[in-house]
């Protein structure tokens, strides 16, 4: 079933309203309570003022069930006696209602867990979740009704549940249909909310998030309540932290429909005007359907790098401090690049990286000398360099003096065109070249959209991919190469923006963590999110500082391909520092054998820890053990739905 749309052209909208999330701890089985307790909620949220209603995922039942036997007597369709009540509610308080319920389709008795949009008027509509989480599998099907959009009084609404917010094609499609506001119906745990995943979804589309978490505990799972609104440009305009409770906001319906990204007043993008639809064909193929190590393996062609622990580098600059660069000669400002290199990497000796990571426009510098749009374009196309020339020759000598591989950006001229350009250049010469494929409104002052797509490149350290910051803003950009089997996505940045975004401590009531004890000043990061959500490494280099009209953020890093690791294994470096930060990354499979016929001659004790030992299995047949190379997250994806990511619209 494709996207469901209404006509909208006889409906009044209103611009600006009071939304609110509830937040509350359903009894496992105790429908009738917890209705009945929903209820209140509802009416309380309605009488004052709340024309949008979101309650939690499961909310009538609990979430917890152990089977379709289980979980059967509370089940019931929709339309049914739950949602009669609730509609009622809607249409006495002329409000809209999210209600969260596991659902039976009473042709084919099919379980969902689904959620139901209630009206003044009756059901606008009703999703199924996409992406199930690992629970869900034990009693439910995954959603068969797409990802619907409705018209309504109120703008374009969509709905996600849980895990579906984990997975950037889900907010996507919504995006790209035109909804203003996403409705989170969760029961979200193990993470601190509100989730900087939450966040992402709202930031990457420039939507609201209204999210309804769960909270308490249920068979021994921790839910992490925190529900909240959450801005078009990833801010938190409100939220609960924890227990029973009203989360009320304010939906601005003429900022959901900016679509604009910008640092301070300067406009630097829009996150759907930018994207590059044509370019994104791999998002709605199943490459991660099959076993990785064969799928890439596959004809002899493609195999993945055996893999290795490494290090890996990133080098943060300040703008000011380079701004001389733009008058000196390229093969000047390349000696000076490595004076720098070689004092930084002696101060951290005697680690030493295999891969470095330096910022953008490197040459001929980020920085212009004037800033009208004259002197922008003057700038980059006069000290673009041509690839292969004497700076490449330099850079490659560089990089054979330092014994390292680099990743750096420049500005480029081919065939009378001018590309923001990113190398990958290690001491035998220039390995890879990739073309900026996202610009921002600066770039498009001077530069031409890349026409290289987004190649991956086989070392010894793995198989990398290459991006510039705006590229990663993008969520496409990263699945692409994850999809290619990509395990470290180096990232020469020069950005002002997204700021992170600051999380005081909680105290769950049955939890004591880090997670939840400690202000977390970073808790919401783009890149951390960008690099879990692919299940690779991101090694982001970015400029920070001020100069002229051009700023940036710094907050540099090596972010983890894991999901839930805490203490995080990242590097990160502060808003306004010059430096090298190092961290070893690990792509090797995780994963040795070989098929035998014999008997193993020694005990399952003499295996122990053995990286040599004689298995009886052939790790083709296997998903390895590194997140890096299984990708769970994209084995997990549903891109029968995503065919509107690779369209126009």
């Amino acid at each position: 079933m494709s996207t469901l749309f209404t006509d909208s052209a006889s409906i009044p909208v209103d611009t600006t309203y009071r939304v609110a999330a509830i937040q509350y701890e359903p009894l496992l089985g105790e429908k009738e309570t917890n209705v009945q307790a929903l209820l209140a909620l509802a009416e309380d949220a309605a009488t004052h003022g709340a024309r949008l209603i979101v309650l939690p995922a499961m909310a009538t039942t609990g979430y917890c069930w152990v089977s379709r036997d289980e979980i059967a007597p509370f089940m019931e369709s929709i339309p049914g006696p739950t949602t009669a009540k609730f509609q009622q509610l809607a249409a006495t308080y002329n409000c809209f209602i999210a209600l969260g319920l596991p659902e039976v389709d009473p042709d084919t008795q099919i379980f969902y867990n689904s959620v139901v949009l209630l009206g003044p008027d009756g059901i606008v509509g009703s999703y199924r979740s996409l992406h199930s989480s690992i629970a869900e599998p034990r009693w439910a099907r995954d959603g068969d009704l797409g990802l619907p959009v409705w018209d309504t009084p109120l703008g374009k609404l969509s709905i996600l549940i849980g895990m579906d917010a984990m997975y950037f094609e889900t907010a996507r499609l919504a995006a790209v249909h035109g909804a203003d506001v996403l409705i989170l119906s969760t029961a979200w745990s193990d993470d601190r909310c509100p989730s900087s995943w939450w966040m992402a979804r709202a930031f990457e589309n420039g939507v609201y998030c209204l999210t309804a978490n769960r909270y308490g505990q249920e068979r021994g799972l921790q839910f992490s309540g925190g529900s909240s609104l959450i801005n078009p440009d990833g801010s938190i305009q409100s939220y609960l932290a924890r227990d029973e409770g009203i989360v009320y906001g304010t939906v601005d319906l003429t900022l959901s429909r900016q679509k604009r990204w910008a640092n301070n007043t300067e406009l630097l993008g829009n996150p759907l005007a930018d994207r590059r639809p044509e370019e994104y064909q791999l998002v709605v193929q199943n490459s991660y359907l099959w076993e990785p190590l064969r799928f890439h393996g596959l004809y002899e062609t493609g195999q993945l790098p055996t893999g290795q622990l490494s290090g890996a580098g990133i080098v943060q600059l300040e703008l000011q401090s380079f701004a001389a660069l733009a008058q000196k000669e390229p093969l000047e400002q390349i000696q000076i690049v490595q004076n720098l290199l070689q004092t930084l990497l002696q101060d951290n000796e005697p680690a030493v990286p295999d891969l470095l990571v330096l910022p953008e426009l490197l040459l001929p510098g980020p920085v212009p000398s004037g800033s009208d749009e004259t002197a922008v374009q003057s700038h980059f196309r006069q000290g673009a360099i041509q690839i292969p020339g004497p700076e490449t020759e330099a850079l490659v000598a560089l990089a054979n003096t330092l014994q390292v591989s680099m990743a750096l950006g420049v500005a480029e001229v081919a065939d009378q065109q001018y590309y923001n350009t990113v190398l990958l250049i290690d001491p035998e010469g220039v390995y890879g070249i990739y073309r900026k494929m996202h610009l921002t409104q600066r770039d498009r002052l001077w530069a031409t959209p890349g026409n290289l797509g987004l190649p991956t490149f086989d070392t010894p350290s793995g198989r990398i991919g290459l991006a510039t910051g705006y590229d990663v803003l993008f969520p496409e950009t990263l699945r692409i190469l994850a999809s290619k089997g990509t395990d470290i996505v180096c990232a020469p940045t020069l950005l002002g923006f997204p700021e992170p975004v600051k999380l005081a401590p909680v105290q769950q009531t049955a939890v004591t963590s880090p997670i939840y004890d400690e202000v977390d000043p970073y808790h919401f990061l783009l890149w951390r999110v960008r690099a879990a959500e692919h299940n690779v490494y991101l090694a982001l280099a970015n400029w920070y500082g001020q100069c002229g009209t051009v700023s940036a953020n710094g907050l540099s890093g090596i972010f983890s391909p894991n999901i839930a690791s805490y203490p995080r294994f990242e590097v990160l470096a502060d808003e306004h520092e010059t430096g090298l930060l190092l961290m070893t990354v690990d792509t090797r499979e995780q994963r040795t054998g070989r098929r035998t016929t014999r008997t193993l001659e020694y005990s399952p004790g003499d295996m122990a820890g053995s990286l040599t030992g004689e298995l009886a299995y052939n790790v083709l047949d296997s998903i390895p053990g590194n997140t890096v190379r299984s990708k769970p997250l994209l084995r997990k994806r549903q891109p029968f739905w995503y065919r509107d990511l690779v369209r126009k619209l």
